[in-house]
């Protein structure tokens, strides 16, 4: 192997271990520092060691921990610096000399550091998703911080520009340290507010991943696994919030019919006529038990918990015919009352399509017309066109097929959709016309 050939492999183990580790060695500093954007500049230095070191020395054993140990290290000269500065400006401006404030010397330093790193992690995940922060900054943070991805990945990810994606995060770490967000887990009712925070960006993250909004796939799976890890990552911080199992299992379960969305073109396959043979059995399996997990915590269902019930109704039946649509409604009426929103409605009115037959879900989706946050949402003609179709009225699917594919920023998507239309076009055609005599 070359030289080159040898600085590129260590460079993708390097790539490899930031990933892994990025989250954990940035958390660690962040308690010590109490700064975000600061952590994340020295974990950069140790990053920038490695680089320069690692080609000449080789890879440590332990590359996490020689990472770890060089932000140490940067942290401890830079809070030293910072102290003795300080000193400085007190002895020039009060003449006098001041030692150092209790608990700021080195060996305190070094204490701190070696506190449980788990309880680190936790607290940056609640920072890095605070409700200060909008939420595509909570988005671009979260991913860059406890994802590990670069700037570029995010933007690529989420099709907007890098400068975009790299305002984003300046902006989140100025906001986080000019509001004096405090480095910590919250408690009580402000833990309950800030976890449904982070629940909600990581599962806006998977989202991305499941469905694009835009672009040319369905599908991005980086994104999926990328939520899909920091979902475990923080059940496994939280073992006692039902809830996070509950987004965990929701996920699993969504994640186990990756292969079965698309056709041999990348086609969308809609959920009734997915092969089921396809669906991943050890991601149902793991949403199942997280599923479970969430369960014996006991308590009323949270909003994830019941959506994640509704996604083991669907892995349940070994087809279409076979799903228990009117559980399933039942389900989406409980959600209903207790996350009330416009898309769980929409999405309660297919689940009553099915179980009680298109009148009476045209009902429920003719109510939302008016809704304004579902104006540009492709799915709501969509479901009214597919509604319109089963009760013959093909004509008017069309029209609503049509509208649907115009608000899709999603190539594939638009594609099938347009390709509804031109099916209700064509039963409408065919359908023989009343007083003209056959």
């Amino acid at each position: 192997m070359t030289t080159a050939e040898t600085n590129r492999e260590i460079h993708r183990r390097i790539d490899a271990v930031w990933r892994l580790e990025a989250a954990r060695i940035i958390a660690g500093l962040a308690r010590l520092v109490r700064d975000v954007g600061l952590a994340e500049e020295l974990a950069q230095d140790a990053l920038v060691a490695a680089l320069e070191q690692w080609p000449e020395s080789g890879v440590p054993d332990n590359p996490g921990a020689w990472l770890m140990a060089v932000g140490k290290r940067r942290a401890v000269d830079r809070i030293r610096r910072d102290q003795r500065l300080e000193r400085k400006l007190e002895e020039i401006g009060h003449r006098m000399e001041t030692g150092p404030e209790s608990g700021a010397d080195g060996a305190d330093v070094e204490a701190v550091l070696d506190d449980p790193i788990e309880d680190d992690i936790l607290r940056l995940v609640f920072t890095a998703c605070h409700p200060v922060l909008p939420t595509p900054a909570r988005v671009a943070l979260t991913l860059r911080m406890l994802g590990g991805l670069t700037t570029d990945e995010i933007a690529r990810a989420f099709l907007v520009p890098e400068p975009t994606v790299a305002q984003r995060v300046v902006r989140a770490k100025r906001t986080l340290a000019e509001a004096g967000v405090p480095f910590e887990v919250p408690e009580g009712e402000e833990r309950a507010a800030r976890l449904a925070s982070v629940l909600e960006v990581i599962y806006l993250i998977f989202n991305e991943g499941y469905a694009a909004t835009a672009g040319d796939a369905l599908v991005r799976t980086d994104l999926c696994r990328e939520a899909l890890r920091l979902g475990r990552v923080l059940a496994g911080l939280a073992p006692k919030e039902a809830e996070v199992h509950g987004l965990v299992a929701l996920m699993e379960i969504q994640a186990s019919r990756s292969r079965a969305r698309t056709g041999p073109s990348g086609e969308p396959v809609p959920l009734l006529d997915q092969n089921r043979a396809l669906w991943d059995r050890l991601h149902i399996r793991r949403g199942f038990a997280a599923l479970l997990r969430a369960e014996k915590l006991g308590g009323p269902p949270g909003p994830y918990v019941l959506q994640a019930a509704i996604a083991a109704s669907h892995a349940q039946a070994a087809d279409a015919e076979e799903t228990d649509w009117a559980r399933i409604a039942a389900l989406y009426e409980i959600l209903a009352q207790r996350a009330p929103s416009p898309v769980v409605e929409l999405n309660r009115a297919v689940a009553v399509g099915m179980a009680r037959g298109p009148a009476e879900a045209l009902g429920i989706v003719d109510a939302l017309a008016g809704e304004p946050s579902l104006k540009r949402y492709h799915l709501l003609p969509s479901v009214r066109g597919d509604l319109l179709f089963k009760l013959g009225r093909f004509g008017e699917a069309r029209t609503e097929f049509e509208r649907a594919a115009a608000l899709t920023r999603n190539a594939p998507e638009r594609a099938l959709l347009l390709e509804r239309a031109e099916a209700s076009g064509r039963a409408a055609e065919s359908r023989p016309r009343s007083g003209r005599g056959v």
